[in-house]
């Protein structure tokens, strides 16, 4: 087993620039298929989660121009929405659990979201149900097929609405949140989560438009 010795009392000097968080950029990467307007993100961290997203959105049709090391622009005005149910995506949304937080987004501003039941990493509780149930009371009708492990939601427009969260999941009220934007009416989230990447995540809306409070 790996161990380490810390010696206290020396000065510290010197300065870092702390990496973007993971979560937090995951969630806003995925907030630029809202706009066929080009977004432009800085601090992105080169990680695999991070990359594999990128990469998802890329083949999803999404133009995308790394500015330099860590900025990225994002333009989501030609967006090819039968990648959604090709095999490449099956293989591609299932490697990564983030990619569930392109649903919300895409049956927002498409009428259609769908997504390879997710893998990543197995740490803790991790439920979809809060991200579809919150779509099904914006008015969604939601599908699974189960020999693929495919889930999808399709709705002709969505509708503000009051909604109590069975659960304080930060993905399911960030993915909530980003399809509530777009439709129609005022909508009201109960037991939503409230971290700091939420919070990050509003005020990227705010600035694209959106009124949140």
């Amino acid at each position: 087993m790996a161990s380490f010795k810390i010696e206290g009392g020396h000065k510290l000097q010197g300065t870092i620039t702390p990496q973007g968080a993971k979560n937090e950029v995951l969630q806003i990467i995925c907030a630029v298929l809202l706009t066929a307007e080009k977004v432009v993100v800085h601090n992105v961290p080169n990680i695999i989660d991070v990359n594999k997203l990128i990469f998802i959105l890329g083949k999803l049709g999404v133009h995308i121009e790394k500015l330099g090391k860590n900025s990225y622009s994002f333009l989501a005005n030609d967006i090819d929405m039968d990648y959604l149910e090709s095999e490449d995506f099956k293989k591609d949304g299932s490697s990564l659990r983030g990619s569930i937080m392109i649903v919300g987004p895409l049956l927002a501003r498409f009428g259609r979201g769908y997504i390879p039941r997710p893998g990543g990493d197995k740490i803790g509780r991790r439920r979809l149900d809060t991200h579809f149930e919150g779509f099904i009371r914006l008015g969604a009708t939601f599908r699974y097929n189960k020999e693929e492990s495919f889930y999808g939601v399709e709705s002709e427009e969505l509708h503000g609405t009051d909604m109590l969260l069975d659960e304080a999941s930060v993905t399911g009220t960030a993915n909530i949140i980003m399809a509530a934007v777009l439709a129609k009416g005022t909508t009201t989230i109960y037991n939503a989560a409230c971290e700091p990447y939420i919070q990050q995540l509003c005020k990227m809306l705010n600035s694209m438009g959106a009124t949140i409070t």
